[in-house]
C-alpha cells in the first residue's frame, strides 16, 4: 500500500511541477503577451507565427539571427501543431508550423489553398527516467507499442529484457507521459507506431490528439520532458533538442533493417534523404534506410498561397516570403548545432518552387 501511495504522490508532484513550468515557460521568439501580439498584427515589421513545439528551438535561433540582419521581428508562439493549424485557418497569424500536413477536413476548413514549405527534419525520441541505469536502453517496435498500449507495466518485464540482455534494469512501475495538446510530435510518434503495430493501428490509430490507452498528459514538448525528468520510471516522447536541453536519457530504436539506432544528426539525415513530392507532403517514419532513425519527420511552415486577405499589405506578404526563403537557405546553417537535419539540395528546390507559387492579387511574390 505504501508503494502505491508513493507512486501516486510522485506522479502528482510531477504534474504540479509541470503546471508551474507551463505557466512560466517561453514559447515566443520575441514578446509573448497578448498586447504585443495585437500590436504586431498591425505592424508590418513584426510577423506572427504559431504552431509546432518540435521546431521551436530552431525557429528561435533562426528568427533571432534574421532580426539581426534585417530588423524584422518574428513573434512565434510554441503552442503545438494543432494550435498552429487552427490559427492559420482562422487567419490570425502570418504563418503556422506543423509536423503533420493538413488532412482533407483541415484543408476544406481553410477555404483556400495552404502551402506546405519544408523547414528541416528532426526526431521524436523515446526518453526515459531509470535511475542507476548506465547502459542505453534498446527498444524494438513491438515492445514500444506494448509499453504505450499499457500492456507492459514494469521496467523489468521479460519483453524489455529480451532486447537488453545483460543490462540490469530497475524494477520500477512504468509511468507513460504523452502530449495533452494537439501535437505534431504526437503524430510523428503514433504514425510510426501505426506502421509497425497492427494492434496500435486498430485500437488507437494516429492523429495529433488521441484517446490514450494509458498515461499522464503534459502540454508541449516542454511538458512531457518535465514529467519524464521529474518522475522515476517515466517514459515519454519528445523532440530531440528538448531531450538534450534537459539532459535526458533516450532509447535506441530498432529500425526496419533490424538495427538499433540512436537519434543523431546522421541517422535523422539518413531517414530524411528522400525525394520529396512537389507539394512536399511526405511521411518518413519507419524509414527503409539501414542507418536511419525510424521516428524522424519533416516539419512544414504553413501559409496561404494567396497572400492578399484580411487587409494584409503586399509589403507584409513580401517580408513573409523573404523570411521563409532565408529559412530554407541561410537559416539551414543553424540546424546541425540544434540536432535538426538540414534540407537536402533536392528538398530545397521543392521548397523554392512552393514559395515561388505564393501570390498577391494573383501575381507571384517571389520572382
Amino acid at each position: 500500500m505504501k508503494k502505491n501511495i508513493l507512486s501516486f504522490t510522485t506522479v502528482l508532484v510531477a504534474a504540479l511541477l509541470l503546471s508551474i513550468t507551463s505557466c512560466h515557460s517561453g514559447g515566443s521568439a520575441s514578446a509573448n503577451n497578448s498586447d504585443s501580439a495585437n500590436n504586431a498584427a498591425s505592424d508590418d515589421n513584426t510577423l506572427l507565427g504559431a504552431g509546432s513545439t518540435f521546431i521551436y528551438p530552431l525557429f528561435s535561433k533562426e528568427f533571432s539571427e534574421y532580426n539581426k540582419t534585417t530588423g524584422l521581428k518574428v513573434n512565434y508562439q510554441s503552442i503545438g501543431s494543432g494550435g498552429g493549424i487552427l490559427q492559420i485557418t482562422n487567419k490570425t497569424i502570418d504563418f503556422g508550423d506543423s509536423d503533420v500536413p493538413l488532412n482533407d477536413d483541415q484543408t476544406a476548413k481553410a477555404g483556400s489553398p495552404i502551402l506546405h514549405i519544408p523547414m528541416a527534419s528532426g526526431a521524436a525520441v523515446v526518453a526515459y527516467n531509470l535511475p542507476g541505469l548506465t547502459d542505453t536502453l534498446k527498444l524494438n517496435a513491438q515492445t514500444l507499442a506494448d509499453i504505450f498500449l499499457g500492456k507492459i507495466k514494469k521496467w523489468d518485464d521479460a519483453e524489455i529484457a529480451a532486447t537488453n540482455k545483460g543490462v540490469k534494469i530497475p524494477s520500477l512501475d512504468i509511468m507513460i507521459a504523452h502530449r495533452s495538446d494537439g501535437s505534431g510530435t504526437t503524430y510523428i510518434f503514433v504514425d510510426y507506431l501505426s506502421k509497425v503495430s497492427d494492434e496500435w493501428k486498430t485500437k488507437v490509430g494516429k492523429g495529433t490528439s488521441l484517446n490514450w490507452p494509458a498515461g499522464v498528459g503534459g502540454k508541449g514538448n516542454e511538458g512531457v520532458a518535465g514529467l519524464v525528468k521529474q518522475t522515476p520510471g517515466a517514459i515519454g516522447y519528445v523532440e530531440l533538442a528538448y531531450a538534450y536541453q534537459n539532459k535526458m536519457s533516450f532509447a535506441k530504436i530498432e529500425n526496419k533493417a533490424g538495427n538499433f539506432v540512436a537519434p543523431t544528426l546522421a541517422s535523422i539525415t539518413a531517414a530524411s534523404n528522400v525525394q520529396l513530392p512537389q507539394d512536399a507532403k511526405v511521411s518518413i517514419t519507419n524509414t527503409d534506410a539501414p542507418d536511419g532513425y525510424p521516428i524522424s519527420s519533416l516539419t512544414w511552415a504553413l501559409i496561404y498561397k494567396e497572400q492578399n486577405y484580411n487587409s494584409r499589405t503586399q509589403d507584409r506578404a513580401t517580408k513573409l516570403i523573404n523570411l521563409l526563403w532565408w529559412n530554407i537557405h541561410d537559416g539551414q546553417q543553424f540546424c546541425k548545432d540544434l540536432n535538426y537535419a538540414p534540407l537536402s539540395a533536392s528538398a530545397v528546390t521543392v521548397a523554392e518552387n512552393i514559395l515561388k507559387s505564393a501570390t498577391y492579387d494573383g501575381k507571384a511574390i517571389k520572382q
